[in-house]
């Protein structure tokens, strides 16, 4: 597996905990951690943004994607409002995590909690080229459920 060099830094609030990290071998997405001053109550329907502490710079042609942990969403309705969110290339604000409480009860965010995870992968961009029509294939215009379940 090849492996990309991404710098980061860490705010001062964040200095004192672990970057992000793969939780096993063959995980594709790394662990981030609250970096909240105290305790932060995610009550029942409310978003909040909770800081991670980091900042970091990819390399060009490369975004992180910041993704919900399944272990939140089914143990305590945890989710990110924005999901996946993109970090891009050229942001070098501080990465936070917009966060939702689906569940039935409040949820409580302690420092150096996992709250998400972000999954870096290489990118393309494109180039429009405007046609009269596209090429025909056995879809065709066929939509949602149009396969049937």
């Amino acid at each position: 597996m090849q492996k990309i060099t991404v710098y980061v830094e860490q705010t001062e609030e964040g200095k004192d905990l672990p970057l992000p990290k793969y939780m096993s071998a063959q995980a594709a997405g790394l662990d981030l951690f609250a970096a909240v001053v105290e305790d932060v109550v995610l009550k029942k329907g409310e978003i909040k943004l909770v800081p991670t502490g980091l900042k970091i710079a990819l390399p060009d042609s490369y975004e992180a994607q910041i993704r919900p942990r399944s272990g939140l969403a089914f143990k305590h309705g945890i989710s990110l409002v924005n999901t996946p969110g993109t970090i891009d290339a050229d942001y070098r604000g501080e990465i936070k995590i917009i966060m939702i409480n689906f569940g039935e009860e409040d949820f409580t965010i302690r420092r150096g909690d996992r709250i998400a995870q972000m999954v870096i992968n290489r990118i393309e961009q494109i180039n429009w080229a405007l046609t009269d029509t596209l090429e025909e294939t056995t879809r065709g215009t066929g939509g949602f459920g149009h396969t049937g379940m």
